[in-house]
């Protein structure tokens, strides 16, 4: 039972670059935003060290440092910054109700959802100890890359993300090893033949990740044949994880239109969902792109759909 009542304007609920982006336009708008940050302030960048393609720091930046910035540029607009998860919602009331950590019912006239996708992981304890202490161990070639350029590296997953992530690491490393559980892909037969076609991409057949080498960073990794059970040990010093995000859309089910991985839909170029006044930024709906800057920007289209939305209505 809810023991707070409060109505707002805008809501945000999600931090990253997404809410961030969204908390300070619609700030800058005198949308008098509040942004709940959700378990993990700042998303997934605050598990990231080293950021070196976001415009604007030309000598990169570390995720936490970055999502900082962006939290300070929301608050000096004025949003309310405060740490909550959100743990129900009813979108079809009008206005909205969402509650957050089951004490707090909040009404808003609009919300803005940017709860992102969390990577799946393997579950490994020393990729789990790794990716933690920046060790080498990423679920994104394209962030992470650049960092293994003329090194040896392996990624597991056999999808059309792994694949691609494959391919692209193949311009940048030397070698490129890709692990994959069953005797086949489940990529598109173009994205296989593309990785068929790359000299330096060796694929291993039925093939599972036994252990993670490595005390400060990967050293190497131990992959285990299903079928013969030989273990054999790979000398890399980076290892991507490709087997796919899950969008934290879990609470909206049933209410928003959504793909069957759960990506909230929204229409055409625009951040507008199935429901008025409800709008979906960054990698809750796109399973794209998936950066940092793509997020950012399409926080900025969801305040600004807001801010049109409340003109619209008559409440801004």
């Amino acid at each position: 039972m809810a023991t707070t009542t409060e109505h707002i304007k805008c809501l945000i609920i999600g931090s990253g670059p997404a809410g961030y982006t969204a908390a300070i336009y619609a700030a800058r708008a005198d949308l008098k935003p509040v942004l709940y940050t959700g378990l993990t302030p700042g998303g997934q960048l605050t598990e990231t060290t080293e950021v070196d393609n976001f415009p604007g720091y030309p000598k990169g930046i570390t995720g936490p440092e970055l999502m900082e910035d962006m939290k300070a540029q929301a608050e000096r607009f004025g949003t309310q910054v405060r740490f909550g998860l959100a743990t129900k919602a009813d979108l079809t009331s009008t206005p909205k109700k969402i509650w957050i950590d089951e004490a707090i019912e909040i009404t808003a006239d609009t919300v803005i959802i940017s709860t992102g996708a969390s990577a799946k992981w393997l579950g490994l304890e020393n990729e789990t100890r790794l990716r933690m202490n920046a060790g080498g161990v990423s679920a994104c070639a394209v962030c992470d890359g650049f960092f293994y350029k003329g090194q040896d590296v392996a990624i597991v997953g056999a999808g059309d993300t792994a694949a691609e992530e494959a391919t692209y690491l193949s311009k940048l490393c030397k070698k490129v090893y890709m692990i994959v559980r069953r005797g086949e892909m489940r990529a598109s037969k173009a994205m296989q033949h593309r990785v068929e076609n790359t000299p330096n991409i060796e694929v291993l057949w039925h093939s599972e990740t036994h252990d993670i080498i490595g005390k400060e960073a990967v050293e190497g990794v131990v992959v285990k044949n299903s079928e013969t059970n030989e273990l054999r040990t790979l000398d890399v010093t980076g290892f991507f994880v490709a087997i796919g995000h899950k969008p934290n859309t879990d609470i909206f089910q049933g209410q928003l239109k959504m793909d069957e991985l759960g990506y909230i839909d929204v229409m055409g170029w625009s951040t507008k969902t199935n429901i008025e006044g409800v709008f979906a930024v960054g990698d809750c709906a796109d399973k794209t792109y998936r950066q940092a800057v793509t997020a950012a920007g399409s926080g900025c289209m969801g305040a600004l759909d807001a801010e049109r939305y409340l003109a619209s209505s008559g409440k801004h």
